[in-house]
């Protein structure tokens, strides 16, 4: 059984940098802001590279082979990985969940999502919740543009870890460098794009979308709680567990360890060092899936890997 790897999807961006150079990729500009590494999202398909079934897009292999994915249900592939380069700010915005983005969004999901910050300038800052205390207040600062008394920000720092949950008003700043993990959908409202113009015209906002989806009070996510396992070489720190997916980092010092496999399905990304699974070469800046069945596999070598699947 083979290990799907998987081409990147690049997007250029109003916010974007060029320091997906860094992860060896030939990136089409230097505001590439995106690179969808495991997608199957009509906006952004990623295409299998080698194997049986070199060429073929990811949701083709989910529509035609679900086998390899233990026959999960679902019409698409639930998980979306994303490294994200914001040289500049994203706007300031929300996702709605899955009952709002289905009645609204034509049937999509919605969009629960989380970051682990890859690196980031000193001082930087992003965006994770408001200071509205109620739902009138929240209203009153967006009609009003009361922004900086509405936005709450906090520092971050390289290594750190958020989750994401719908109707969480975020945005990741300039100079920030993460891997995402998030539900299949592309569904985004902007609350506020500091009035930027491009070609010449503001970006669409989503001011009555973002007014109905926001939760106030803001309150602190409680599932993301990470839990560290010191292997001794091998370090692996689960940081959330949530109804859509798993999320952990296994970070490996010129060591080796071996997993069973017990999920349908994992997504695993390269984002520091190399080494080898189960004795294929593995570098920065791969991005691959292990198959249902897959069994046993074993990292070695010096890398972290950012590793993700939905449970059984």
């Amino acid at each position: 059984m083979e290990l799907i790897f998987l081409k990147p999807v690049f997007k250029e961006m109003i916010w974007g940098g060029n320091k997906l150079k860094e992860f060896g990729y030939d990136i089409p500009g230097d505001d590439t802001g995106e690179c969808w590494a495991i997608s199957a999202h009509p906006n952004g398909d990623c295409l299998i590279k080698d194997g049986e079934f070199n060429g073929k897009t990811l949701s083709w292999l989910w529509e035609n082979h679900k086998e390899l994915f233990g026959n999960s249900e679902g019409d698409r592939y639930p998980l979306l990985i994303k490294i994200i380069d914001a040289k500049d700010d994203l706007s300031i915005q929300v996702h709605p969940d899955d009952n709002y983005a289905k009645a609204n969004e034509n049937g999509s999901f919605g969009k629960t999502e989380c970051w682990y910050i890859l690196d980031c300038e000193p001082g930087t800052k992003i965006v994770i919740g408001h200071n509205a205390k109620d739902h009138a207040e929240l209203e009153n600062m967006i009609r009003n543009a009361r922004w900086s008394e509405f936005i709450r920000e906090i520092p971050v720092h390289k290594g750190d870890f958020f989750q994401i949950d719908p109707g969480t008003l975020h945005a990741i700043k300039g100079g920030t460098l993460i891997l995402e993990t998030q539900q299949n959908s592309d569904v985004t409202y902007r609350v506020y794009d500091y009035d930027r113009l491009q070609n010449g015209k503001p970006r669409q906002l989503h001011v009555q979308q973002s007014i109905d989806v926001i939760k106030a009070p803001f309150e602190e996510n409680a599932n993301a709680k990470p839990v560290v396992s010191d292997l001794g070489g091998c370090v692996i720190t689960r940081f959330v567990k949530c109804p859509y997916y798993t999320v952990e980092k296994i970070e490996l010092k010129d060591s080796q360890i071996s997993f069973d496999m017990e999920d349908p399905f994992i997504n695993m990304s390269v984002v520091e060092g190399n080494g080898n699974i189960n004795g294929i070469n593995i570098k920065k800046g791969d991005h691959f899936i292990i198959p249902s069945g897959y069994g046993e596999y074993t990292l070695d070598g010096n890398m972290t890997i950012i590793r993700s699947f939905v449970e059984n």
